[in-house]
């Protein structure tokens, strides 16, 4: 028993289960590192700071540093690798409001690029969807997006436990900067997508509709 929680408890590479790791081949803020590991890098950045985690309504749409939520992490996330998720969100939600049932035909960009529900539904219109299946590990990487439930999200990153899984960077509002909880999460809320974001022409298009608004 003491073992099995050691080996439980270790953390491991790709390297450890011969997963190789996917690059986008796209570098959107020219910093010399590929989008994907940006993504989990971001998220990881913002893992660490820990914010208050405080649900509430701001004007402009941005909280404080200090807090956020869930989904707060996603959007600093994508603004550390170059990509402005708000803006990709309300561009998208002002060609094709009827794709954003959780607006109920009213769009708000103050909250609108902040619910998991309207960022799910962006991510199946302009990201990879991916196996939700925890026992396919090569098909799961650092930087990937995953949703529960349309009720909590968050971003993968490089290190898995002993099974191979992937751990979580995510705010659930406890001071943890990774965590070893999809198995939990998919138990208690269910999988309901996982996501890679890659730039293609999709999305130099909504980046430029927005550019023009």
């Amino acid at each position: 028993m003491y073992l099995y929680n050691v080996i439980a408890h270790r953390q491991f590479s790709d390297q450890s289960f011969d997963v190789t790791y996917t690059l986008s081949n796209h570098d959107q803020n020219k910093n010399g590192i590929d989008d994907f590991i940006d993504l989990w890098l971001g998220a990881e950045r913002e893992a660490r700071r820990a914010p208050f985690y405080v649900s509430a309504y701001y004007e402009g749409g941005y909280p404080p540093a200090t807090q956020g939520v869930c989904s707060d992490l996603i959007w600093r996330a994508f603004r550390d690798a170059g990509y402005d998720f708000k803006a990709m969100i309300d561009a998208d939600i002002a060609a094709c409001p009827n794709c954003y049932p959780r607006i109920h035909g009213q769009s708000d960009s103050n909250i609108d690029f902040r619910r998991v529900a309207n960022i799910r539904v962006f991510l199946e219109r302009y990201a990879e969807a991916l196996t939700c299946d925890l026992s396919k590990i090569d098909e799961w990487q650092a930087g990937d997006i995953v949703v529960f439930a349309d009720s909590h999200i968050g971003i993968l990153s490089d290190v898995r436990n002993h099974e191979g899984i992937p751990f979580l960077l995510h705010n659930g509002g406890l001071p943890k900067t990774k965590e070893d909880c999809l198995k939990r999460e998919q138990f208690l809320k269910g999988i309901s997508g996982h996501y890679r974001f890659q730039y293609t022409e999709k999305i130099e298009e909504l980046l430029s509709q927005r550019e023009g608004a």
